[in-house]
């Protein structure tokens, strides 16, 4: 499924003053993140270097992922970030973390200056009608219990939830209607999405409400995934809907970006700053 701009113009309107800044004719992204997910190898050598290089791009957020930061020194990762001047709105914690260790995660996401914890994923046993009866209620429970300690709470798709469909009910759709739309937030990955076959368009003015930020990677036309800018979504006219104005955060990822991996950071970088809608 490939993008155009003319079926996604539809329904655009007002952007967000807390992502978006307005230009003569125009808006803009205020700040660009990246996931560090997407250059994990590098960063699980070298964190503090890595970091450097990032913010020597133009990066000014940064969303932890992989790479074993979760057993790094946060207090270190903290000062090296305000050196950098870059900061962590948010951090992926899994569900088994969350699940066994709530406080740890809890100190670990606040020690790296989140305010939000993204759930980034669901292993294969609870990819299924019994699995997914069993999370949702944790899903509930963790964002509640996030807010006590101060923090958002917000899950992160693939294409599973889409296309995963007991009863002919989709495992996404059940995730919208069981847990709290106040407390349950999403951080919505656009190319999984796509991946799976949803209309972005009509995803984004459904989910609203409830997005918190974009995952943002580009399609190439046999659906691998690209960096941003050498693919076929039109980012613009995406982040110009209406649907996207209480977007907060959008951050480049690329699960598969190719080794050296900062060429291919920099090209989404370069895109998302050059960018106007």
């Amino acid at each position: 499924m490939i993008l155009n701009r003319r079926n996604l113009l539809a329904g655009s309107g007002a952007v967000a003053a807390l992502a978006f800044v307005p230009t003569a004719s125009a808006a803009q992204l205020k700040a660009i993140g990246l996931q560090l997910y997407t250059i994990r190898e590098i960063f699980a050598k070298d964190p503090v270097g890595t970091l450097g290089k990032v913010a020597q791009i133009g990066y000014r957020e940064v969303e932890f992922g992989g790479g074993g930061y979760d057993g790094m020194d946060h207090a270190m990762l903290r000062r090296t970030m305000d050196k950098l001047g870059l900061n962590a709105p948010s951090v992926h914690i899994g569900y088994d973390a969350l699940l066994k260790q709530f406080d740890q995660s809890v100190t670990m996401a606040k020690t790296l200056g989140a305010t939000t914890v993204v759930l980034p994923y669901m292993t294969a046993e609870h990819r299924n009608e019994a699995g997914w009866n069993a999370a949702l209620p944790n899903f509930n429970r963790f964002a509640t219990e996030l807010k006590k300690a101060g923090l958002g709470f917000a899950y992160h798709n693939h294409d599973f939830e889409f296309t995963t469909k007991p009863g002919g009910v989709s495992l996404y759709d059940r995730l919208l209607k069981e847990t709290d739309p106040a407390l349950v937030k999403v951080e919505l990955d656009l190319y999984w999405a796509l991946h799976a076959g949803e209309n972005l368009s009509t995803l984004i003015e459904r989910l609203a409400p409830r997005l918190y930020a974009y995952h943002v990677k580009d399609m190439r036309p046999d659906r691998s995934m690209t960096a941003v800018g050498q693919g076929t979504i039109d980012f613009g006219a995406l982040f110009k809907l209406k649907g996207s104005a209480g977007v907060r955060h959008f951050y480049v990822e690329n699960d598969e970006a190719p080794a050296p991996y900062l060429p291919d950071i920099t090209t989404s970088f370069r895109t998302l700053r050059a960018l106007r809608f």
